[in-house]
């Protein structure tokens, strides 16, 4: 195969932290006057304020929700969330992917909750979820960012739950649609689908959530930056720009430049478009690529963001794992060298596969590019075996 004779604009397909976004610039951060003030400064306290009344508001987050930024990423909010709320209720845990799985260990190892039961699948699978009981919490991821499958519909959750229900959404927050009346905790980073910096995480609470909170205090230690009460009194605050642990300015001008980008684009629903066409110029290549499959066979629950495919062709299934970790990184190598993507070999524990990130910050003229590329990679990589 001929080489492609056009690179990428922007070469960068991690699926966390993700790209930029095509045109970005550092410049207002140079012109604010915002970095070096303390946190709890009016000025930045208003820029915070800022930054969580745009998300609900671009989110269409129903009224009487509540928002707070939190330390360390998605996986910060979501611990928080967890050590907060859970132990009341028995629980059910949805896993489909490497963090998922991790939530389900955190709930079993590290709280010791006794009444937990596992819907789980391996990778590129969905679980049988009809028999999971919204009488008890919830814990479930919504995009699989390690595996490429997600759960496209929340039809599944009733209005009238008992127990509260927990969502990772990180890598789908802003990219897919999101019926927020069905989740009372939903957790997501700025570093996933708003292409912004890494270890601010985000958690969004429910009236119901806001409710377990205020009658129920757990009976295991809290670390501090996972304290949402003080004794039997829940620090209210922390909803209302006041962070627990000191946090970036410059991550939050660069979210805030972020939220009032996506507004001028036309808010959530536009991105969600954008993210839906640059998912159907990968998905169509895939489907009809001689070399290659998705590793989520069900169309309707493959990830529109972080598209995760390995090889089809029957010497590769036959090649042991290593073998096939090998011509992976081969084929990853080709691209790097030519610098047309960087960071796309799948997840440490996934099975050997490419992962390229498709969210908002992304651009469909390369992901079309980069579909070129990849299959003169393939040949390219395969001759020299």
């Amino acid at each position: 195969m001929t080489k492609p004779n056009k690179k990428t604009k922007s070469n960068k397909f991690s699926s966390g932290p993700c790209s930029k976004r095509f045109g970005w610039s550092s410049s207002f951060m140079e012109e604010s006057d915002l970095l070096g003030r303390s946190h709890r400064s009016k000025e930045v306290l208003n820029l915070i304020n800022a930054v969580t009344g745009k998300s609900l508001e671009l989110l269409n987050v129903p009224k009487g929700y509540k928002i707070a930024i939190i330390s360390a990423s998605d996986t910060g909010a979501f611990e928080c969330a967890m050590w907060n709320l859970l132990g009341p209720k028995g629980i059910d845990v949805i896993h489909f992917e490497a963090f998922g799985h991790e939530w389900y260990k955190d709930i079993t190892e590290q709280l010791k909750l006794k009444d937990v039961r596992e819907f789980s699948a391996p990778f590129g699978k969905l679980p049988q979820i009809d028999d999971v009981n919204f009488d008890r919490d919830v814990v479930f991821t919504l995009n699989g960012t390690t595996s490429g499958v997600c759960l496209n519909s929340l039809d599944f959750i009733p209005q009238n739950r008992q127990g509260l229900t927990l969502c990772d959404a990180t890598s789908a927050v802003f990219s897919i649609p999101i019926d927020f009346t069905k989740l009372d905790v939903t957790t997501y980073s700025w570093q996933k689908s708003l292409g912004g910096e890494a270890q601010h995480g985000v958690m969004i609470f429910s009236p119901r959530a806001i409710e377990r909170l205020e009658s129920y205090s757990p009976t295991w230690p809290m670390p501090k930056i996972f304290q949402l009460k003080k004794g039997e009194k829940v620090l209210y605050n922390t909803f209302e720009g006041s962070v627990i642990n000191t946090p970036s300015v410059m991550c939050i001008l660069d979210v805030h430049n972020t939220l009032c980008w996506i507004e001028k684009q036309g808010g959530a629903v536009s991105m969600q478009k954008k993210v839906a066409e640059n998912y159907e110029v990968i998905s169509k290549f895939i489907e009809h690529s001689q070399y290659f499959e998705n590793l989520c066979k069900e169309l309707h629950n493959q990830s529109k963001t972080s598209v995760c495919f390995t090889i089809s062709e029957q010497w590769f299934k036959k090649c042991n794992e290593d073998e096939q970790r090998s011509f992976i990184n081969k084929i990853a190598s080709i691209l790097e060298e030519e610098k047309v993507a960087f960071d796309i070999k799948g997840y440490n524990s996934a099975p050997p596969s490419f992962r390229v990130w498709c969210g908002l910050t992304v651009e469909k003229s390369d992901i079309e590019i980069l579909c070129k590329w990849f299959e003169y990679a393939y040949e390219t990589a395969k001759k020299s075996l």
